[in-house]
C-alpha cells in the first residue's frame, strides 16, 4: 500500500500543471478530479495506518503514521470541497474579459497549494518538514494576493514578512535539535523523527527544550498563536473564500503538526510536563485574545479568522492537558474544525457574491436572500460556537473532560469562559446577518449551486461527526494519541 504515498505526492502536482496550460473549464474538471482523488487516497492511507502501522517509500523519504494521517485527512477533505466551491465562486466573474487566464492561474495555484499541504504529513524528517511548511507559505501568499487589490497586496506582504520570521525561528529550532542529537548520533545523521525518538532518552534536556520552545514560537506563527498571529486576520479576510477555508482548516493545523513532531521528542527526552505547559500557555492566551476580538468585529471574514485563532487555542489546550481523552479530542477537533470552518467560509463567499460587501452591518436577511447557503452559514456559526449536535461540541467536550481528569481546573475554567465569550460574539453577528428582515429590493436566489453542494458536503461531516465517530476513525485517533505519549513512535 506504500504506492498510496507516491500517488498522493503526484496527483495535485500534475493537476496544477494541467490547469495552467489547459482551458478554464478543463482546469475546473481537473481540479475537482484531483481534489476527490486526493481525498480518496488520504482515506485509504489513513485506513492502512489506523492500527498504528506505518507506510514508507522512496528510501524512507515519504512516510506516514497515524498522527500524520489525521492531518492528511483534514487537508484532503478541504482540498476536495474547495475544488467544488471554487467553480461556483469563480464563475460569478465569468463575463470578465480576462476570466480564462485568471481561472487557469487560480486553479493552478489552488492545486499547488493543495499539494504543498498534502506533502507536509508525508515528510519523514525535520528538514524536509520545514521545507514543506515553507512551500505552503510561498504558494498561499500568491493566493492571498490573487485579486491584486491594495488590501490584498498589503495582507500578502504582512503575511510573508511575519511568517518568514517565524519560520526562521523554526529553522533555528531544528538546528538546536540536530545539535542535541550529535552527542548521541554523531556529527552527520538524517534528523528523522524515528531516529531522534529512539535517541531521545539520551539527549541533553536543555537544548531539546529550547528547540521545542523555538518551534512553538516559529511554527506557531503559521499556526496563528498569539502574539504571532498578526498576519492571520488580514490574510484570511482578503484571500478568496475557498483559500480562506484552506488556510484556516489545513494550513494552520499543518503548522501545528510540525510542533507536535517536536513535542514527541521533547516529551521522550525531558518528560511531557514542559511541552504541555508551553502549549497550555499559548493555548489560553490565543483563546482569550480571539474571544475578545470576535466580539468587536465589523467584517464577517475577519470574524471567522479570529475564530480560527480561538480554535487553534482549543487544540493546543487539548494537547497540553495531556490525558488520552483530551489528546484524542484535540486531534478530532482538527477534523471538526476543518469541516466547520470550510462550511463557514464557503457561506461567507456566497454572501460576498450576493451582497458585494464584507461588512456585517451591510448584510441583512441572508436566510431569505440566500435560502440554502444563508441558513447553512448560520449553522456553521452555531457549530463553531460548540453547540450540540456539531462535531466541535463532541471534540470540545472531550477536551474539557480531559482537563478535569488531569486535573487542570484553572485552564478548564478559562477555556469555558472564553469559549462562551466567543459563542456570544459569533452567534450575535451571524444572527444579525441571517435572521434580520431582508431589503425588499434585494434579489433572491443562490449565486451558484456548486457553492451549495460544497456547503452541503461540509454540513454532512459537521453533523455526522457530532452524532457518531466511525470505528475506523476512532481507532486512528487512538493510535495517533499513543504516538504523543512520552516515547511514542
Amino acid at each position: 500500500m506504500a504506492w498510496l504515498l507516491v500517488a498522493l505526492f503526484l496527483v495535485a502536482l500534475v493537476a496544477s500543471a494541467v490547469s495552467l496550460v489547459g482551458r478554464a473549464h478543463l482546469a475546473e474538471g481537473v481540479t475537482v478530479a484531483a481534489g476527490f482523488a486526493s481525498l480518496a487516497l488520504a482515506v485509504a492511507a489513513a485506513v492502512s495506518v489506523r492500527d498504528g502501522s506505518t507506510l514508507t517509500i522512496a528510501g524512507r523519504w515519504l512516510h506516514l503514521d497515524a498522527l500524520g494521517a489525521v492531518f492528511l485527512l483534514a487537508t484532503g477533505f478541504l482540498y476536495a470541497v474547495a475544488s467544488v466551491f471554487s467553480i461556483g465562486y469563480l464563475r460569478a466573474d465569468e463575463r470578465r474579459r480576462n476570466y480564462p487566464a485568471f481561472a487557469r492561474r487560480y486553479f493552478a495555484l489552488l492545486n499547488l497549494f493543495g499539494w504543498t499541504m498534502l506533502v507536509v504529513p508525508l515528510m519523514n524528517d525535520y528538514a524536509t518538514l520545514w521545507i514543506a511548511v515553507e512551500l505552503t507559505t510561498i504558494v498561499s501568499v500568491l493566493l492571498v494576493a490573487l485579486d491584486r487589490t491594495e488590501a490584498a497586496l498589503e495582507a500578502a506582504w504582512k503575511y510573508i514578512v511575519v511568517a518568514s520570521v517565524g519560520l526562521g525561528l523554526a529553522l533555528l529550532a531544528i538546528v538546536f535539535l540536530y545539535a542535541a542529537g550529535t552527542e548521541v548520533l554523531g556529527n552527520a545523521y538524517l534528523p528523522r523523527f524515528t531516529t531522534l525518538l529512539a535517541a531521545a532518552p539520551h539527549l541533553p534536556v536543555v537544548p531539546v527544550e529550547l528547540a521545542f520552545l523555538l518551534a512553538t514560537v516559529g511554527f506557531g506563527t503559521k499556526a496563528g498563536f498569539v502574539p504571532m498571529h498578526t498576519w492571520l486576520p488580514d490574510a484570511h479576510s482578503e484571500a478568496p473564500s475557498s483559500i480562506s477555508a484552506m488556510l484556516s482548516g489545513a494550513l494552520l493545523v499543518n503548522a501545528f503538526y510540525a510542533i507536535l513532531r517536536f513535542f514527541q521528542v521533547t516529551a521522550a527526552t525531558a518528560g511531557s510536563s514542559f511541552p504541555q505547559k508551553v502549549l497550555l500557555v499559548f493555548g489560553v492566551i490565543s483563546l482569550a485574545l480571539a474571544a475578545v476580538f470576535v466580539l468587536r468585529q465589523e467584517s464577517y471574514k475577519r470574524l471567522l479568522a479570529y475564530s480560527s485563532i480561538e480554535h487553534m487555542g482549543v487544540i493546543a489546550l487539548g494537547i497540553g492537558f495531556g490525558v488520552p481523552i483530551a489528546v484524542a479530542g484535540a486531534l478530532l477537533h482538527v477534523l471538526n474544525h476543518a469541516a466547520t470552518k470550510s462550511l463557514a467560509f464557503f457561506g461567507a463567499g456566497s454572501i460576498l457574491r450576493r451582497y458585494d460587501t464584507k461588512q456585517i452591518d451591510h448584510v441583512r436577511g441572508a436566510a431569505t436572500v440566500l435560502p440554502a447557503s444563508g441558513p447553512m452559514f448560520l449553522a456553521a456559526a452555531l457549530a463553531l460556537s460548540g453547540l450540540p449536535i456539531s462535531g466541535i461540541f463532541r471534540s470540545e467536550f472531550q477536551i474539557v473532560s480531559g482537563g478535569f481528569t488531569k486535573p487542570a481546573y484553572v485552564f478548564v475554567a478559562l477555556l469555558l469562559v472564553f469559549v462562551n465569550v466567543a459563542f456570544l460574539g459569533i452567534v450575535w453577528h451571524a444572527g444579525r446577518m441571517v435572521l434580520t428582515p431582508a431589503d425588499a429590493t434585494a434579489p433572491r436566489g443562490e449565486t451558484s449551486w456548486w457553492i451549495v453542494g460544497a456547503m452541503g458536503a461540509c454540513l454532512v461531516v459537521v453533523i455526522g461527526l457530532g452524532l457518531h465517530v466511525p470505528g475506523g476513525l476512532n481507532e486512528l485517533l487512538n493510535s495517533a494519541t499513543a504516538l504523543l505519549a512520552p516515547g511514542g513512535r
